[in-house]
């Protein structure tokens, strides 16, 4: 089996019932007013669920910020699993809360050059980062820059570029 078989298969599924409340709990900060706490680090993202075409909610890390342009990037920690990934694929016009703000963005999914490249700033940035919140989803990399890599190249980047408001 090659590495990226290998990855693919260490992948966990997101969390769901009791263990998906736990993952849930940082969006009552944002509604109870309380996002300013997060600063540029989380942010709540507001998607159309694309079964249900329902508001949906989910509290992500932003792994980089540009400030020129008010982007934010995020990314998926569980992979294509997610719902939230498998929503703005179908959906990309969001909204997006960070801190108290809240706007309309559309999400793009980064080519698999662009997502290295906010991973090699956010590793920069974080170091060990990347291997603590792996850890935390329940990934297992090994030690190695290939397994790291191989990893890396799983995780979808995602970037929320601000749209103008709708009338």
């Amino acid at each position: 089996m090659n590495n990226d078989q290998d990855v693919k298969s260490k992948i966990p599924d997101p969390p769901r019932g009791i263990r998906a409340v736990l993952w849930r709990l940082p969006i009552w900060l944002f509604r109870l007013r309380l996002g300013f706490l997060m600063g540029h680090r989380m942010l709540l993202l507001t998607h159309k669920g694309r079964i249900s075409g329902k508001e949906r909610y989910a509290m992500l890390e932003v792994i980089k910020y540009e400030e020129a342009t008010n982007t934010h990037y995020v990314a998926s920690g569980f992979g294509e699993k997610s719902d939230w990934s498998q929503n703005i694929s179908k959906t990309p016009d969001v909204t997006i809360q960070v801190g108290n703000d809240k706007f309309p963005a559309r999400a793009e999914r980064l080519s698999l050059d662009k997502a290295r490249a906010v991973f090699h700033d956010y590793n920069q940035a974080h170091p060990n980062a990347v291997r603590n919140l792996a850890k935390l989803v329940g990934y297992e990399i090994g030690s190695s820059q290939e397994d790291m890599i191989a990893f890396l190249d799983m995780i979808p980047v995602v970037a929320f570029h601000p749209t103008p408001a709708k009338d």
